[in-house]
């Protein structure tokens, strides 16, 4: 790989890992499947996370068609992203759940693995305009967000699998705090893009 895409490929899996937070995850998975088998779990977990991963890599494929088709500003995408990442990523910090993702609790049924587990807690607003903002450059840079998205979906059913043994191990108390990490990060995921979005609409480049 080269040099200057590795700091994008690293920026890349720590913005969806932030985002995603498979750890923060495995509570909501748990409550969802509580009343499931353990071969049920896993299937809804495999599924959850293949739906996911299709959402996401058809807005990074077709990402410039869409701005193309609705007139869409590169600026303007990073500046709205922006607000919508920090505002997921404050919430987080606040100890709240973020609006985009709070789900009323479903009767169990196997379908709960394309909604709400795919979409919107995996595949939601936030993880969208993550990827997408990620897509905005060259055919290498969406490569890199597809492959890095994949083994982020291949992450969080590995954490879907052993939900059951992380919880006993660590807790909520741990899972909380890590979820208050995962939200600041966000929260300044989303603060480069606005600035990067303000630079780009004023063109303010740094001075040789």
């Amino acid at each position: 790989m080269s040099p200057d895409l590795l700091p994008f490929a690293l920026s890349v899996f720590t913005g969806f890992f932030a985002i995603m937070n498979p750890i923060a995850n495995i509570p909501i998975f748990s409550s969802l499947v509580e009343d499931a088998d353990k071969q049920t779990k896993r299937e809804i977990s495999r599924k959850a996370t293949w739906v996911a991963f299709l959402i996401v890599t058809v807005f990074v494929i077709l990402g410039k068609f869409i701005f193309e088709l609705f007139g869409i500003t590169i600026p303007a995408f990073k500046i709205t992203g922006g607000i919508l990442i920090f505002f997921v990523g404050f919430e987080m910090l606040q100890s709240k759940k973020s609006k985009v993702k709070t789900i009323e609790k479903p009767v169990f049924d196997e379908d709960i693995a394309i909604s709400p587990l795919a979409i919107p807690i995996l595949a939601g607003p936030g993880t969208i305009v993550t990827a997408m903002n990620f897509a905005t450059g060259s055919y290498i840079h969406i490569g890199i967000v597809v492959f890095t998205f994949a083994l982020m979906c291949i992450l969080t059913h590995w954490a879907f699998r052993i939900s059951d043994r992380v919880i006993q191990k660590l807790g909520n108390n741990v899972i909380t705090v890590v979820g208050k990490i995962m939200g600041l990060i966000i929260a300044i995921i989303g603060t480069s893009m606005i600035i990067d979005g303000i630079k780009l609409a004023f063109d303010i480049s740094p001075k040789s």
